[in-house]
């Protein structure tokens, strides 16, 4: 053999050896067809999008477990609910999230079994930017139903007067700011109006992008987007989770509950809407507690769901997964406060331990 035929030889293994390598050290195996596709011991990516409403608590439980467990790396985009149920459903995100749970239908167009995780518990509040009042405003569902259908068009007007009769209230136009997204906010504010107003169940009724009055109000993209609109727009109204309105310090309405009482959003009065619905959560967790029972019972109340398939692909990130939903609904919980979400109750802990504990890879369980 010439010294160039060896040379060119020599070359060729080279190039063959790399890409061997190289394709080992990815992760992907060759040849065996098993769906395992990340090396266990490299850096782990979760991908997850959707609901804004948790955007605070995931972003804060993506930080603090990664400390725990640095070589899991969590990215969570929050871009609606609908997004997030789109995404799970086209398998472009490693979990979805949403307030809204997903509809038979589309859970029907699934490739395989989604489960629905609750993370914690929320507020949906009015928030409004009034120069002057500084007393928390008391609002019935009837009002707030009459303010996004146009039919009260002032500050003013007698029926907000008529639940304020302490506070003077400008003459000036009421601007409604809700979300132009497909969003679980909006499923939850269009849940709670629909029990409480036909006229709302009739005209919008409950969706993640209901059809709005025209000509009513504008529309802004997620929950900082509505936040920041009504922060920015005088005689403004709107309705966000209530930590966007805890962080923008714009004040937020008492709401009149199912009891009759004027209850503000808070850890005690979110928990007691959940308290009552327990006993009665169905097997797959999807439920709904807007105007729940009891006296101190906030009635925009929600919990938040993480979506993911039962059977995971890639048993390296299905572990990874399983172990970070573990971590948040225990550990993680002790974080939500701060950032004004209640916890899960202690019997559907026990629900959610259940559903985790079903996650598998090929039938095999992932939790240990």
């Amino acid at each position: 053999m010439t010294f160039k035929k060896t040379v060119y030889m020599t070359m060729v293994i080279a190039v063959v050896l790399t890409v061997i390598i190289g394709a080992g050290c990815s992760g992907q195996k060759m040849g065996d067809g098993q769906n395992t596709t990340t090396t266990a011991g490299s850096t782990i990516q979760l991908q997850g999008s959707g609901a804004t409403f948790p955007k605070p608590i995931y972003e804060k439980w993506a930080s603090e477990y990664g400390k725990v467990n640095p070589t899991v790396k969590i990215d969570y985009q929050g871009n609606g609910s609908g997004a997030g149920q789109k995404a799970i459903l086209a398998k472009t995100s490693d979990f979805g999230a949403s307030d809204d749970p997903m509809s038979d239908d589309d859970l029907k167009t699934a490739s395989g079994e989604i489960l629905h995780i609750p993370t914690v518990l929320g507020a949906v509040v009015i928030t409004y930017n009034l120069d002057g009042v500084k007393e928390p405003l008391k609002l019935s569902a009837q009002t707030i139903s009459d303010i996004y259908l146009g039919n009260v068009k002032k500050w003013n007007d007698e029926k907000i007067k008529a639940e304020n009769p302490d506070v003077t209230l400008p003459d000036a136009d009421i601007l409604p700011v809700y979300r132009a997204d497909a969003s679980g906010t909006s499923a939850v504010f269009t849940d709670f109006l629909s029990k409480t107003v036909p006229e709302w169940k009739q005209k919008v009724g409950m969706n993640k992008q209901p059809s709005w009055i025209t000509g009513v109000g504008v529309g802004a993209k997620g929950n900082d987007g509505v936040m920041g609109q009504v922060k920015q727009t005088p005689n403004s109204i709107g309705y966000v989770e209530l930590t966007f309105a805890k962080a923008n310090n714009l004040p937020t309405a008492e709401i009149k509950n199912k009891a009759g009482k004027f209850v503000s959003a808070s850890l005690d009065s979110v928990s007691a809407a959940a308290a009552g619905s327990v006993a009665a959560m169905p097997a797959d967790l999807r439920t709904q507690i807007t105007n729940a029972d009891g006296d101190g019972a906030y009635p925009i109340s929600s919990y938040t769901y993480i979506l993911v398939y039962k059977d995971q692909t890639d048993a390296v990130k299905g572990k990874a997964l399983v172990d970070f939903l573990w971590w948040a609904t225990h550990d993680g919980e002790k974080f939500g406060k701060e950032l004004h979400y209640a916890p899960l109750p202690a019997d559907v802990v026990k629900k959610v331990e259940g559903k985790i504990a079903s996650i598998t890879n090929g039938g095999k369980p992932l939790r240990q």
